[in-house]
């Protein structure tokens, strides 16, 4: 039985927590299924990292496709028919639970290089405690290799976000002074408090987007299949960053961050119709079927 006080507090006090269990083995035909469909409708922002010599094996991302929320995709039993939408309101103790968008990632064969430490808050015009990343991978995954964590750091500060440079992982991708640079926790990882776990299918990291993280690389014989799923609850806001966000989090051109400037004062409750609402009083009619 998990005691859902004690994770509520973790995911408070630590920025991040394991979750084991809340998608079950009957669920995972249904996992696999959404992840095919997304690698088989790519959105506009999807992205095919090339093989080098050090890195010969297969990256492949993709983030925020519109046809989730508006219909056509398989996600509609996820976001609605899972028990994610409940854990989340017992974390927050938030009546309302809206889906940002997604991430999936696929990385096989031998995509040596780690993705580097960053904070997803830095990329996005939003605040709030009620945030979340709902990590989920397809393969069983020890510590090594899986998702880490800087304990707490989603207390600040918030850095400039990584430009994913190859040559050098804490290079800005703003740059204007706005935020400080990303410190380089692998040159000297003893020195900080790193947080990870084994993660078995099934199982969900949850983490809060401040939360200092990164990804460990796959090696030649493994696959990692990623379904990073971002929600947010009552008390987010509306917090213009430097470039309003990051484009290329789009829907058919004009990205959500430019409806939202039209639409929202720094501070506003973030709302808006594009956000698809998963629990709560609003009536779910626009619930995606499958």
């Amino acid at each position: 039985m998990i005691d859902l006080s004690a994770k509520r507090t973790a995911l408070a006090e630590d920025g991040a927590i394991h979750f084991p269990g809340p998608l079950p083995p009957e669920m995972q035909p249904m996992l696999s299924c959404i992840f095919d469909w997304s690698i088989a409708n790519p959105s506009d922002n999807a992205h095919h990292f090339e093989p080098t010599h050090d890195n010969p094996g297969r990256f492949y991302a993709d983030i925020n496709n519109p046809m989730i929320p508006r219909g056509g995709s398989p996600y509609g039993a996820l976001l609605v028919g899972s028990r994610l939408g409940d854990i989340l309101q017992a974390l927050w103790g938030s009546r309302n639970i809206w889906f940002l968008y997604e991430q999936v990632l696929l990385k096989e064969g031998g995509a040596a290089r780690r993705t580097p430490w960053h904070q997803d808050s830095s990329y996005l015009p939003i605040k709030g405690d009620m945030i979340a990343v709902v990590w989920i991978t397809l393969e069983e995954t020890p510590a090594e290799n899986a998702l880490e964590f800087i304990k707490a750091s989603h207390r600040g500060p918030l850095y400039d976000g990584s430009a994913f440079d190859p040559a050098d992982d804490t290079a800005p991708i703003y740059g204007d002074g706005s935020m400080p640079r990303l410190p380089d926790i692998e040159a000297d990882r003893g020195k900080w408090p790193i947080l990870s776990w084994d993660v078995q299918p099934g199982d969900a990291l949850v983490f809060h987007p401040a939360t200092l993280h990164g990804g460990a690389p796959t090696r030649a014989g493994h696959r990692r299949r990623t379904l990073s799923l971002r929600f947010f609850g009552d008390d987010a806001t509306y917090q213009p960053r430097s470039t309003n966000g990051v484009r290329g989090i789009g829907i058919e051109g004009e990205t959500i961050w430019d409806k939202l400037a039209q639409s929202l004062k720094p501070g506003d409750p973030l709302r808006h119709s594009d956000f698809l609402q998963v629990r709560g009083a609003t009536d779910l009619h626009n619930i995606p079927k499958t």
